[in-house]
């Protein structure tokens, strides 16, 4: 007998905290499910839709996989036994109906209700009947989402089958007494976009399944329902056609009330490829109008009764925009004769048919421009492709019957480089545009474009958990999102642990997308980049591996594919690139290091592709082809054929070994030499060193020749540290310099080190600033301050205004928005919120404040989102953060491009500092919508990094 202990599973939002499952029978307040000597009977009523006689069995093999007690499914209402666990919807099951009458169970707040539920344990509820749970559902949809929450309480998690997450086994199961009302969702529609499909999941349903058809959909419908979803736009990239591949598609899909849709430039159900498949023609409305209503008038004839939502409206042939001459007024002719097909098809005015006119890419310029359609079609926003908000509607436009909808993405096949390979897209990123689009009232549907569903599995449940009650979820609360995410697939012993690391790789990813990398990214020179980036990730890789050795066995295929090979996979990538970075670094410079790196980024590209392999030996090759699509050596939108390892090159080196140096921000020298001698040309001065900041940089020895190089460095002063002072290298080897400040005169100014090794000398001079004032808040470093947004000095709310810390929101650390996120524009005054950083400088003089803010678009398209910004007492600059930002097209511009390429937009000033010492940098509020990550000083000596510099040191 297995050991019995009390174990509370709650879910990852906190609405459905009432209901406790536990595996001991200890108090007379437990309802068994499984109990020591007998198990429930599950029953549901014949009449009812096939849907709840689907989610009975899927609940009684959920209690198997927990149990392995073995649950009678039955639809008999004259079966009764000491326990039940009944199913239905309310007023069409019979026994639930006679607990309402009796007053045993009260449903009223049920009817006429979207998707709620209520789970109730009754006591003694019939004669001979000792309890009773009851899942009773305002509609089809409900009673499923309330079975499958008391499964996922009991353990099961929705992503058993999708990422073989593990059922922890227990003898008993019971759930304490409870009666709970469960919201209807926030969003009506909330669902996901199969995209972008091949090679990937394509090439995986055609192994496991046959093709893209009902039995590979089944288990994407019953995903979808276990994460609270109702909608799906279908795989659709050539050559899959939903309704025509398998006729059971549809059918099936409506067995598990899944609503089926099409996406943007697809109207009335019919995929892109059936076009072509019927020999349709010309694709051009004014020419060939005819057949085109035709082709609609099938579409609409063949979801018979289906719960669906059309979708209206016309693009170009291949996803591509109308002709720029007649568009918007073409448009709105076909949407017209599109709804006349509606009507003479379904025999029901049009505005009783659900519809959705998407407005993408160019529709937004139609949009933009005053195209309009019926209020009862909902009008479907999106984001750029890249997570950012094109546009939200204004309150005097919020009272359309058929209100808004917002399409997302996590993955996109476009410019400027597609992202399809891993998951790029942080929770709080999400939760900070969705958290827009709701406050800003677009609530009938929100769908997300999930490529291939796998690596999505974290940023899936996100969305559709928020869509269901964004309430629940607010900016403090999403760090426990992780802990209880990673509970919910691993258990409670390293949940902390695992949501660190799932926390910070997906930081890590959505700096910059793995397919636009390359050598160039992280600065090799500066700051430390390109090692801090390599370093972030393989700490990150060895604690996630630490935890992968600890987990007991039946956890590790989940946790690999979910947490290990996210993080392997990205941290070698990135160490690949890096060393890519370095071996044209180092081969400019005549290094024999230029070799070794050269070498391991071969190493490296090979074992992206081992890898790659070991994914898809899971579970006996059940995830073969998922991962599949290629991430390496992009010089274009369109992925490449085959993976490309970056371009590398070799040196000839002389056989004996010769003396370089690097110094750290040094103007480094490239390949060539001065003089007549022939005598190589190195930087003779290291960077400034000061007491406050306490620095070290380096002094990278370089081998110019084949042989081992021994060298020795000696510092002329006992204040100049040293981490070493002799040593050997074939390749090269960093020393760093500090100084020992208590040894130091007052008056001193500089020192000296001596770099000897195969037969050459060096003197470096180390220069040293020993006479700095008193200072407060973020230090000068060398003509550079950094700090978080977040690590304010100081903060000014208004009434009706707050500033709110996203934790781990952006590329290095949290990020400060205001709320709530409608607030009206403000004029900076003494009441505005504001924030405040302390910080001083060496010297007086102009200075230029770098601001970095995520790339969010104008979407309130009223002349672009501002904030104000001064130094001390100076009058405040207000900063557009959109100016010229201009979109004359769908296509954008090089602005855009930049800004989603680096996840962020930098919006400089120019202030003038009177004295040096302590100053206040001071934001004004003015929109909402903006997000402020990080701020650089610029008072001189700034250099060039994706990142940025570290943060500076703060004194108090």
């Amino acid at each position: 007998m297995k050991n019995i202990l009390v174990l509370l599973v709650f879910l990852p939002i906190l609405s459905f905290s009432q209901i406790k499952v536990n595996y001991k029978a200890d108090t007379g307040n437990n309802f068994s499910i499984v109990g020591k000597n007998e198990v429930a009977t599950i029953l549901y009523d014949s009449s009812e839709n096939i849907l709840i006689q689907k989610v009975a069995e899927f609940l009684a093999s959920d209690i198997e996989k927990v149990s392995g007690k073995v649950l009678k499914v039955d639809c008999s209402n004259d079966l009764l036994d000491k326990s039940l666990i009944i199913i239905g919807t309310v007023n069409n099951n019979p026994l639930i109906n006679k607990l309402v009458a009796e007053h045993k169970l009260k449903a009223d707040e049920l009817k006429g209700q979207w998707e709620r539920f209520i789970i109730q344990t009754i006591k003694n509820p019939f004669p001979g009947v000792k309890q009773a749970i009851v899942i009773v559902g305002s509609d089809r949809r409900g009673a499923a989402y309330g079975v499958f929450t008391l499964s996922k309480n009991m353990g099961v998690s929705p992503w058993y089958w999708w990422a073989d997450v593990p059922v922890e086994k227990h003898d008993e199961i019971y759930l304490e007494a409870c009666n709970y009302l469960s919201k209807s969702p926030a969003v009506q529609y909330r669902g996901i976009f199969i995209n972008d499909e091949a090679p990937a999941f394509r090439n995986w349903a055609k192994e496991k399944f046959g093709g893209i058809n009902h039995t590979c959909y089944e288990k994407v419908y019953e995903l979808l329902l276990r994460n609270k979803a109702n909608y799906l736009w279908p795989a659709m990239w050539l050559p899959s056609m939903f309704y025509v591949d398998d006729p059971l598609n549809a059918k099936t899909a409506d067995e598990y009330g899944i609503v089926i849709s099409t996406s943007h430039h697809e109207p009335l159900t019919r995929a892109h490829n059936e076009w072509a498949y019927n020999k349709g023609g010309e694709w051009n409305y004014n020419t060939n109008k005819k057949r085109l209503q035709e082709f609609w008038r099938g579409g609409v004839e063949r979801i018979a009764n289906y719960e669906t939502v059309l979708t209206v409206g016309m693009r170009g042939d291949g996803d591509e925009g109308l002709s720029e001459e007649s568009a918007v007024g073409l448009l709105q002719t076909i949407i017209k004769d599109q709804r006349e097909i509606i009507t003479s098809v379904t025999g029901k005015p049009a505005n009783e048919i659900p519809q959705v006119w998407a407005i993408y890419k160019e529709v937004q310029d139609y949009y933009d421009k005053g195209m309009r359609v019926d209020d009862d079609i909902m009008v479907l926003f999106s984001d750029d492709n890249w997570g950012n908000l094109r546009y939200l509607p204004k309150k005097e436009d919020l009272h359309r019957p058929g209100g808004y909808g917002m399409y997302y993405h996590f993955e996109y096949v476009g410019a400027p480089v597609s992202y399809k390979w891993l998951n790029v897209s942080q929770i709080e990123r999400t939760w900070e545009q969705m958290k827009l689009t709701y406050e800003h009232g677009v609530k009938k549907l929100w769908i997300v474009n999930v490529g291939d569903i796998k690596p999505m599995e974290l940023p899936m449940s996100f969305f559709l958990d928020y869509a269901w009650d964004p309430d629940a979820i607010q900016a403090h609360n999403l760090p426990d999102y992780y802990i209880n995410w990673a509970k919910q697939q691993f258990g409670s012993k390293y949940a902390k642990e695992i949501a660190k690391l799932i926390s910070g790789f997906t930081q890590y990813n959505a700096r910059r997308t793995p397919e636009m990398l390359n050598a160039q990214t992280y600065s090799i020179e500066n700051y430390r980049e390109a090692d801090r980036v390599v370093d972030d990730y393989n700490q990150l890789l060895k604690e996630s591996s630490s935890v992968y050795k600890e987990l007991p066995e039946h956890y590790k295929s989940a946790y690999y594919q979910l947490v290990q090979s996210p993080i392997e996979l990205c941290a070698n990538l990135n160490e690949m690139y890096v060393a890519a970075g370095k071996n044209r670094y180092y081969s400019l410079r005549g290094a024999a290091s230029a070799n070794y790196y050269a070498d391991k980024v071969k190493e490296l590209f090979e074992k992206d592709a081992v890898l790659t392999k070991k994914y898809h030996a899971l579970e006996g090759g059940k995830w073969n082809h998922m991962m599949s699509q290629t991430h390496i050596g992009y010089t274009f939108w369109n992925h490449p054929p085959l993976n490309t390892m970056p371009a590398v090159s070799y040196v000839q080196l002389a056989k004996t070994a010769e003396l370089g140096y690097l110094l750290e921000y040094g103007l480094t020298p490239k390949w060539g030499w001065l003089g007549l001698e022939g005598e190589w040309s190195f930087n003779k001065k290291l960077p400034v060193f000061d007491p406050v900041n306490n620095q070290n940089y380096y002094i990278d020895i370089i081998n110019r020749g084949q042989d081992i190089l021994s060298y020795t460095l000696k510092g002329k002063e006992d204040w100049i540290i040293l981490s070493e002072e002799s040593g050997s290298t074939r390749y090269n080897h960093k020393v760093y310099v500090s100084i020992d400040w208590d040894k130091i005169p007052k008056e001193v100014t500089s020192g000296e080190i001596v770099i000897s090794g195969a037969g050459k000398s060096y003197t470096v001079v180390v220069p040293v600033n020993n006479n700095i004032a008193s200072m407060s808040g973020f230090i000068e470093n060398n003509g550079v301050i950094a700090f978080e947004a977040t690590h304010f000095t100081r903060k000014y709310d208004s009434k009706d205004i707050h500033w709110t810390v996203v934790p781990n929101l952006g590329r290095t650390g949290s990020s400060l928005i205001v709320e709530p996120t409608t607030a009206e524009p403000q004029t900076v005054g003494k009441n505005t919120p504001r924030v405040e950083y302390e910080f001083s400088t060496f010297e007086a003089g102009e200075i230029t404040i770098e601001t970095y803010l995520s790339p969010n678009q104008d979407f309130k398209k009223m002349g672009g989102l501002k904030y104000a910004i001064a130094i001390d007492d100076e009058e405040p600059q207000i900063i557009n953060v959109n100016e010229g930002e201009i979109i004359p097209d769908y296509k954008f511009g090089d602005w855009w491009q930049k800004s989603v390429a680096d996840h962020i937009k930098i919006r400089k000033s120019k202030h003038n500092m009177a004295t040096a010492g302590k100053h206040i940098l001071k934001i004004w509020m003015i929109d909402s919508g903006l997000v402020f990550q990080k701020f650089v000083i610029d008072a001189g000596g700034l250099k060039k990094s994706y990142l940025g510099p570290d943060e500076s040191k703060k004194k108090e």
